[in-house]
């Protein structure tokens, strides 16, 4: 099962997540900081995250900025508020998807399955792997190898999180279709309902940060006004 920190600092949301998780046979760690959680993460060696936005000392939006500068660790963040600023401003700063607090443990365990089967899974619609090397894909400078989910350009290797890794791939498995913000929910966050669009956003403004020459003037992801988004053409 996942290896998961929790860094939360409410002592009982702290313990009833410990203790919904650990019910389904997770290993956990639990740290009350984040200065604590970050000195935790190299010797437990987290499979995923779970970060509270409100934190003593370092807040969750730095812990998640300083997780991303060194590792590409799925980062989920809970929240006691679905709909302000703090959501978008945790997105932009690294974390993979959110949940509201209080979530029972069947919705926390759903959420970090969806979350790790990104890092796992190739893009749907992207052809099946077939024993032996695969080519790398490349449009422009950017190269793109499926079955190593590695992503370069200019022949650096870039760091992608997992949720940017798997929009990306997603995209480019059919270049210049476009998918609506629901479509993209569905496909690469795994959220039947109809969910938040800001995830796809701010995915969106994270990836070309790191694939585009210009992120304003994207050659790679496309915003079709009034529709969504699409890989090209370049």
């Amino acid at each position: 099962m996942p290896r998961v920190l929790l860094i939360e600092d409410d002592a009982a949301v702290r313990d009833g997540v410990t203790l919904a998780l650990r019910r389904r046979g997770h290993e956990v760690a639990a740290a009350a900081s984040g200065e604590e959680g970050l000195a935790v993460l190299p010797v437990f060696r987290p499979d995923i995250v779970l970060l509270d936005l409100m934190l003593p000392g370092k807040d969750g939006f730095q812990v998640c900025r300083l997780i991303r500068a060194e590792r590409q660790l799925p980062i989920i963040m809970l929240t006691a508020r679905g709909d302000d600023l703090d959501v978008v401003l945790g997105l932009e700063a690294g974390a993979d998807d959110y949940i509201v607090k209080p979530a029972r443990g069947e919705v926390l365990e759903a959420r970090i399955r969806a979350v790790l089967r990104r890092t796992a899974l190739p893009a749907d619609g992207a052809p099946a792997v077939e024993p032996g090397p695969a080519p790398v894909e490349t449009y422009g400078e950017l190269a793109i190898d499926r079955a190593g989910l590695v992503v370069g350009k200019g022949g650096q290797d870039l760091a992608l999180a997992p949720s940017e890794m798997k929009l990306l791939l997603f995209l480019s498995a059919t270049p210049g279709q476009v998918f609506s913000r629901q479509q993209l929910l569905e496909h690469v966050w795994e959220h039947s309902y109809h969910g938040d669009a800001r995830l796809v956003d701010a995915c969106v403004m994270r990836l070309r940060t790191k694939i585009e020459d210009t992120p304003r003037s994207p050659r790679y992801v496309q915003t079709v006004r009034g529709f969504g988004y699409r890989f090209g053409p370049l």
